[in-house]
């Protein structure tokens, strides 16, 4: 099903490790030396810039293509540029593969833009050449749910963990063409993402202590924090920097009441269960979404409850949280070997800080007001005046 050899994405696996280790001074540099001359990969890869930037230049590339094509050579119908579509997602996804498997290029940026583009040209294709300029039909839902599909096999085929989380996009589209009750398109979301979660924890149990452990928890920790944005029907009422580009609103009133107060008791239930569960798996990803729910639900609960809120609630909220980080901080330091069921609170790589690094920039760059003070009124009438004497004895009128 991979495209890759499970050898050669073990090898890179390995490589990563080490070049964590000698960053730490877990292995010498002779060891370094010797340990990558025996772990050496066929896949070529590159740094996370480049491959940005081949990322996007492939992307303009193919789409400026496919304009020159439609302008220059042929201009159809509808129906006919929704096969084009089609046709133009195949030979993405062929492009796609040739680059994985002849080429070898391994998060690459190339490989990547034309499997996305693929997914695109299959979405747009498919709703041009079924269903543009007919009735609305409850059918069309088969476009987001084979955009789905294919989604997923695009993340199985290659790894990207972003493909996964499209998949899960997609599929929030899908049962509003089946009922206009809110409330069951959020159920039917949850119970799309709980059985995904289900496959996802089955297969997960045999890939533990290997190399695809990274991605099926990744995939799980995602599924969680979509069944949990499926159940808060809060989210929308927050006041978040992105919701001011696509204007925030809260469609709580159009659920029943008896729906309204069991996703409640639910947001403030999942939480407890994710940690739960990151914890005794000793799993990050799953710990991180688990701690992301359990901030969200404080953050929600008031405007559920419909009590008021005030300026100084993010203080009360930072206080809380830097009262739980010092306890289990302090609780874990004092354990044997500061040491409590496998967790430690020193640091034990690098990587960590990096992590904490650009979080830091990424939340500076969400919240620039809150560290950047507001402009001051001018006024044209002001002019400076009454010193006495100016600068190089000048007088004070000068």
């Amino acid at each position: 099903m991979r495209i890759y050899s499970a050898a050669s994405e073990e090898t890179l696996r390995a490589r990563k490790f080490l070049k964590e280790w000698a960053g730490d001074r877990f292995v010498s540099k002779e060891q370094y030396e010797l340990l990558e001359k025996e772990n050496v990969s066929e896949l070529r890869t590159t740094n996370i810039f480049l491959r940005l930037v081949l990322f996007f230049f492939t992307v303009i590339v193919v789409g400026a293509g496919t304009a020159l094509f439609f302008q220059v050579f042929f201009s159809p119908s509808v129906k006919a540029s929704g096969v084009l579509a089609m046709i133009f997602a195949a030979v993405c996804y062929a492009g796609a593969e040739l680059a994985g498997s002849k080429a070898r290029l391994y998060r690459y940026g190339i490989e990547e833009a034309l499997a996305v583009l693929s997914i695109g040209y299959l979405c747009i294709g498919l709703d041009e050449a079924l269903f543009m300029g007919r009735p609305y039909s409850s059918a069309e839902f088969v476009v987001p749910a084979v955009g789905a599909v294919f989604s997923l096999w695009i993340w199985r085929r290659f790894g990207f963990s972003y493909a996964f989380l499209a998949a899960m996009i997609l599929v929030v589209f899908v049962p509003g063409y089946w009922t206009s009750s809110h409330e069951a398109q959020r159920l039917m979301v949850a119970g799309f993402y709980a059985i995904g979660l289900g496959v996802v924890v089955a297969v997960r149990s045999r890939h533990r202590f290997d190399y695809l452990d990274e991605a099926y928890s990744l995939a799980e920790a995602m599924l969680w924090l979509g069944i949990y944005l499926a159940t808060n029907l809060k989210i929308l009422a927050l006041d978040f920097p992105a919701q001011r580009w696509i204007g925030g609103w809260d469609d709580s009133a159009l659920f029943a009441r008896p729906f309204y107060w069991t996703t409640w008791v639910l947001i403030w239930c999942l939480p407890v269960i994710v940690l739960v569960r990151g914890v005794r798996k000793k799993d990050r990803f799953v710990i991180a979404v688990g701690g992301i729910m359990a901030v969200l639900t404080m953050v929600c609960n008031k405007p559920y409850l419909g009590w008021v809120r005030h300026t100084w609630d993010p203080m009360i909220l930072g206080v809380l949280l830097t009262g739980i980080a010092i306890f289990l901080r302090r609780w874990l330091a004092t354990g044997p070997n500061r040491i409590r069921h496998g967790f430690t609170a020193a640091r034990l790589s690098g990587k960590d800080k990096q992590w904490m690094n650009v979080g830091s920039i990424v939340l500076g760059q969400l919240s620039p007001q809150s560290i950047t003070p507001s402009a001051q009124p001018s006024s044209s009438d002001f002019r400076f005046g009454g010193g006495q004497t100016g600068g190089g004895g000048a007088g004070g009128e000068f």
